[in-house]
């Protein structure tokens, strides 16, 4: 069975404090709030999403923000970078914008592109590229037009304790084609218009350590439960053990672990996040799933609360 990946899903990283994440993914990046739940397996946790305006999948970060959690260390093992796309023209926007919030950035050139290297609040390491691809993200937010406005992940950077199998696994499991090698990284390119650029650091760094500022797994896209099965199928004949489908409620997942050491998880695109709430309202209040919603008035007491707020 030949099988190949839209590419990214959805991103999910731990963070800290529940505002200062909002308020940098919401705030200063203008993202959208497009979910706020809880974290299915610690129901006093919550779990963020941020996206464009219908939360799309290409286009979805989400967060575990735990308070008072050790920093963690950016590493082999994981996803050392989250890249993120803009339309044409807008780069120069950013890097006022990044100035403006006193946010240190970098400028780089990767495969003939030009890239803005920058950290979130709690040491997640991001960056920032042009590109003609996918469409535009109408949201508009806290002085973000949609002229300017982030379209969804640009791609990820691999951090491997395996590079080569990892490399070999995007290439001849998840079918991503290979498009170039510079230096030490090498760059893969999936079938879709968005998060759609993968590139695997062929010299490892050393061991990560999961912890806030980290990224927890990195999702690829299925396009319905059968496509997902199809997946699940796919990856144990390669020799991977695959977990059973779990309910997250706005998708089905199901995790493996790569020879590398990154937790990767394959998420169905339906049905998305506006069926429990209307899209006009996603985000505005504390969503629960039906097992813990008779604990609502308990779970809301031990979250902290914010607020989306503009900054400028």
């Amino acid at each position: 069975m030949s099988k190949k990946s839209l590419g990214i899903h959805h991103i999910t990283a731990i963070v800290g404090h529940p505002q200062e994440n909002v308020d940098f993914y919401a705030g200063v990046l203008g993202l959208r709030l497009v979910k706020q739940t809880v974290n299915f397996d610690d129901p006093g946790t919550y779990h963020l999403y941020f996206g464009n305006e219908g939360g799309k999948p290409g286009t979805i970060i989400t967060f575990f923000p735990w308070v008072g959690a050790r920093q963690g260390v950016i590493g082999d093992g994981q996803v050392g970078v989250t890249a993120y796309v803009v339309p044409k023209g807008a780069i120069a926007f950013w890097e006022n914008r990044l100035s403006n919030f006193n946010i240190s950035y970098t400028k780089l050139e990767r495969f003939g592109e030009s890239y803005l290297e920058f950290d979130d609040p709690h040491g997640l390491h991001l960056e920032i590229v042009e590109r003609e691809d996918g469409e535009e993200n109408s949201w508009e937010f806290g002085g973000v037009s949609s002229k300017y406005a982030i379209k969804g992940f640009g791609g990820a950077t691999l951090l491997s304790t395996q590079p080569q199998k990892t490399a070999d696994l995007l290439e001849k499991v998840m079918g991503l084609e290979k498009i170039g090698e510079e230096g030490d990284l090498v760059r893969f390119r999936s079938t879709a218009s968005i998060g759609n650029i993968i590139d695997v650091k062929l010299t490892p760094i050393g061991r990560g350590r999961m912890g806030v500022g980290t990224v927890h797994h990195i999702a690829w896209r299925a396009v319905d439960d059968a496509d997902q099965l199809d997946w699940k199928k796919h990856v144990e004949a390669s020799g991977y053990g695959v977990t059973p489908v779990q309910d997250r409620n706005y998708f089905n997942a199901i995790y493996f672990r790569e020879h590398g050491e990154i937790l990767f998880e394959i998420a169905t695109d339906p049905p998305g996040f506006a069926h429990d709430e209307s899209q006009e309202s996603m985000g505005e209040k504390l969503m629960l799933p039906s097992q813990y919603e008779p604990n609502r008035h308990q779970i809301e007491g031990v979250l902290l609360p914010f607020e989306v707020r503009e900054l400028v």
